[in-house]
């Protein structure tokens, strides 16, 4: 099975086959937008594919989640059930982009690196992609939690995430939940990924208490949200008939460190630290 990472060019046909500089403007957000972004950490109900391009998606995410695949051996994490509820299943991987074509050449699709570029404010490198399913009728919680508290072993943060829907997410299926403003917030330690979706809320100091107010963030399939690497986000169970999809693209401003002696992810050659992130598992997205 190739490595997919030695290319940092779209190689297959998510795509269009020619898109350039002059295409990009129509993905720009507003001022509006990158206001609201700023005001409340996230930004939510951005489309990012088109419905031909959610299905080709959708079957790839089939074939990556039979554990017998080839390309297991590629991902930094595979947990076929990261829930630690018995009742439920988050099936929750890192890695996809290494694996199969349209996964890959998400990471250069200009509906997500325009904006990711406005909101990081200069040029997009490449941190790590997820995916997250939780099937019909029993699927799993994602814990409150700050995605930079996962992350320190790059630094400064200068972090950004873009979760992109494969099916409508809802409040019924487990859509996210953001607490708006919770970018301000400081760092905070962090929780078991897929254990209980309260537990980290309720170690919280009294004061950040007081301000968690999340808010549902409902979204069309092919939609997608960006947030700030310290904004509070989790998301609840899937009791409905259907699976809720998605897959997460992490990004962060050139020029972030490492900070840490040790693998980044699982495979990857160590960047000492204090060196510059990039390489080929890093790759520059796009450049202003």
């Amino acid at each position: 099975m190739e490595d997919l990472s030695k290319y940092h060019h779209p190689i297959g046909k998510l795509l269009a086959p020619a898109f350039g500089a002059e295409d990009w403007e129509r993905y720009r957000l507003s001022e509006e937008q990158v206001e609201f972004f700023r005001r409340n950490g996230y930004l939510k109900g951005v489309r990012m594919l088109s419905d031909a391009q959610v299905e080709m998606l959708r079957g790839e995410l089939e074939q990556l989640m039979n554990p017998e695949h080839p390309g297991r051996r590629l991902f930094h994490e595979y947990h076929s059930n990261e829930s630690t509820d018995p009742q439920r299943v988050l099936f929750h991987a890192l890695g996809a982009w290494r694996v199969l074509p349209g996964f890959h050449d998400l990471l250069w699709n200009p509906a997500f690196f325009v904006p990711a570029s406005q909101l990081l404010g200069g040029p997009v490198r490449f941190w790590h992609d997820q995916l997250f399913c939780k099937p019909a009728r029993h699927g799993g919680v994602v814990a409150w939690h700050q995605d930079y508290s996962y992350w320190t072993r790059t630094t400064p943060l200068a972090h950004l995430t873009c979760w992109i829907g494969l099916d409508d997410a809802t409040r019924a299926n487990g859509c996210l939940h953001y607490v708006p403003g919770s970018h301000k917030w400081p760092d905070l330690p962090k929780p078991v990924l897929a254990g209980g979706l309260e537990e980290s809320r309720r170690s919280l100091p009294e004061e950040l208490q007081e301000k968690f107010k999340p808010v549902a963030v409902e979204m069309k399939k092919g939609e997608g949200s960006f947030h700030d690497a310290r904004t509070m986000h989790g998301s609840g169970a899937n009791d409905t008939p259907r699976p809720r999809r998605a897959t997460v693209i992490n990004v962060f401003l050139d020029g972030v460190k490492s900070n840490s002696d040790e693998p980044l992810l699982e495979g990857v050659p160590v960047i000492p630290r204090g060196e510059k992130m990039g390489g080929q598992f890093f790759p520059l997205l796009f450049s202003v």
